[in-house]
């Protein structure tokens, strides 16, 4: 995350590196997605996803930083106003939850008590899917009783056996209704979500181990049907340059693949 005078705040998958060095380009609502520039094709760069805030939510990330750069014994900040008399900005609920190692993840929580409650639609945007049975059992029974639920995940990934991991779960993600649909580029490395097109989340939290027990994460939650309805459209144009998952032809998929698949399976919470 990224804290300017206490005012902006940035916070998302997007990190400081060459990457991401193809350009960028931000939606009225805050949100901003990675897009190719004039010297790269579409699916040549990686994927991300960031927000931009202002006004009181500001405050939350910029305590998150102070209190981990305490925890971390930073040296001593030198003093100033790092808490400057915010006004709101919009009509946007917005929440900031973080995460830490050895604690209750909330956003873990937070994210099952959204999917189960969940009436319409569940679109998720993943970088690292290795999720735990409980998110698993949540995502297959909104899609059992009716909620359109889209998975969009990466094809290919910096992370060993990552893939693997995540195609371990479409057999019985695809057999209770979900459709998941791979992002074609070199790297999907978003980590957003929307529900019923009000509920939303931005983040750096992925589904999977390392979110849920082991790293600092932070996500935004935003509850705004426009913000919902803006998230929806990047999703389903990043659905034009993936490719969905067919449930016939996944069942004749080789040996080979089915082979990784189980071993990724039994490591999936070292992953």
């Amino acid at each position: 995350m990224l804290v300017v005078d206490g005012r902006i705040a940035f916070t998302g998958g997007i990190n400081i590196s060459e990457v991401y060095d193809s350009g960028s380009s931000g939606s009225p609502g805050g949100s901003s997605q990675s897009d190719a520039s004039r010297s790269k094709e579409p699916l040549a760069y990686w994927r991300d996803t960031d927000i931009q805030l202002e006004g009181p939510a500001v405050a939350q990330l910029q305590h998150l930083f102070i209190d981990e750069w305490n925890h971390q014994k930073g040296l001593t900040l030198s003093s100033r106003d790092y808490f400057p008399q915010l006004e709101k900005q919009g009509n946007q609920i917005v929440r900031v939850i973080a995460s830490v190692p050895d604690r209750f993840s909330l956003i873990y929580v937070t994210l099952i008590s959204a999917i189960v409650n969940s009436e319409t639609n569940i679109y998720i945007t993943d970088a690292y899917f290795a999720p735990d049975h409980q998110i698993l059992h949540a995502l297959e029974h909104a899609a059992r009783r009716g909620v359109d639920v889209r998975l969009l995940l990466p094809s290919q990934s910096d992370g060993l056996m990552i893939i693997s991991a995540e195609r371990s779960h479409y057999a019985a993600l695809l057999k209770a209704g979900v459709k998941i649909y791979e992002w074609q580029g070199e790297m999907l490395h978003a980590k957003t979500a929307t529900i019923d097109g009000v509920w939303s989340t931005v983040g750096t939290s992925n589904l999977d181990w390392w979110s849920i027990a082991r790293n600092n994460e932070v996500n935004v939650i935003v509850l705004n049907h426009s913000f919902g309805d803006e998230i929806n459209l990047m999703f389903k144009n990043d659905m034009e340059s993936s490719k969905q998952i067919d449930p016939e032809e996944w069942k004749h998929r080789g040996l080979h693949e089915r082979f990784n698949e189980t071993i990724a399976g039994l490591i999936e919470p070292l992953l």
